[in-house]
């Protein structure tokens, strides 16, 4: 639509309001150019990287459950484990969202609104690793082998032991209370 000056009016046209990118794959590089704080530039980096990771890991794994429970018309375990893994990808690609979508917008944010969602991602990831480790049972069997977790060696040993003494329900909560930093955030610094 044209204005009385004759040019387009970018609020009007769809077309120059989405240019800036398309979906999230286009939020990626976009709210990389856009961004003003290289701990948050660092951030789209590595947290693109660890979301298409486990992007990989999890559709491998859901393959082969769905070889495993081959004939099964409705699982609930493939249901669960799809919603586990897009509950570890949505909290690793949110602060680039949110970052790509602010700018695009142009909303004002408060000073360091972009750093506090790069560290919130930060340790979010922190999150799944020390939840993987705290939620790691003593022994399991894997094809048939029984496998035993490593014990605790080198500079971190004491808190990889720590993270051993918790109960495996802990390993959850350590993720979902990353994930709550995020938005926790988001919302403060917004």
């Amino acid at each position: 639509m044209a204005s009385e000056t004759g040019a387009e009016d970018p609020t009007t046209n769809p077309d120059e309001r989405t240019r800036t990118y398309g979906g999230v794959f286009g939020a990626f590089p976009y709210a990389f150019r856009a961004s003003d704080s290289w701990l948050f530039r660092s951030y789209v980096v590595v947290g693109g990287a660890v979301a298409v990771l486990l992007t990989l890991v999890f559709a491998l794994a859901l393959v082969r459950l769905f070889g495993a429970t081959a004939g099964a018309r409705f699982s609930v375990v493939r249901a669960f484990f799809f919603l586990v893994g897009l509950a570890a990808v949505a909290p690793t690609i949110a602060p680039v969202l949110l970052v790509a979508r602010s700018r695009r917008r142009g909303f004002s944010r408060r000073p360091g609104y972009e750093a506090g969602l790069a560290i919130a991602g930060y340790l979010f990831v922190l999150s799944l690793y020390l939840g993987l480790v705290a939620g790691m049972p003593e022994a399991f069997t894997l094809d048939g082998e029984t496998i035993t977790r490593p014990p605790p060696s080198g500079p971190l040993a004491p808190v990889v032991a720590f993270l051993y003494g918790l109960p495996q329900v802990v390993g959850w909560l350590i993720p979902v209370l990353g994930a709550a930093l995020v938005g926790v955030v988001h919302w403060l610094r917004r």
